[in-house]
């Protein structure tokens, strides 16, 4: 004889819902773009430390914003010429 209760006691998985989907992704796109610009930081400190002092000196970051851009534009197209 087989009791009807053990049937009863599969569990249900909840699909996750789409606004948790979507906040997860779009931490996760911040994250990415945070460490992108981060790691540019760094490059930037190492390969170009005067723009970087002269930014800081005058507290305009115009210039940094710049060479940041140049930098992950650079990075950007070696990356897409080796693929």
């Amino acid at each position: 004889m087989i009791l009807a209760s053990s049937f009863m006691d599969v569990r249900r998985q909840r699909k996750p819902s789409g606004l948790a989907t979507q906040v997860f992704s779009l931490v996760g796109i911040i994250g990415l773009l945070a460490t992108v610009v981060a790691g540019a930081t760094v490059w930037l400190l190492l390969t170009d430390p005067v723009t970087v002092a002269e930014s800081m000196d005058s507290g305009e970051v115009t210039p940094l914003v710049q060479s940041l851009a140049g930098s992950i534009y650079d990075a950007l197209v070696r990356l897409m010429q080796l693929l």
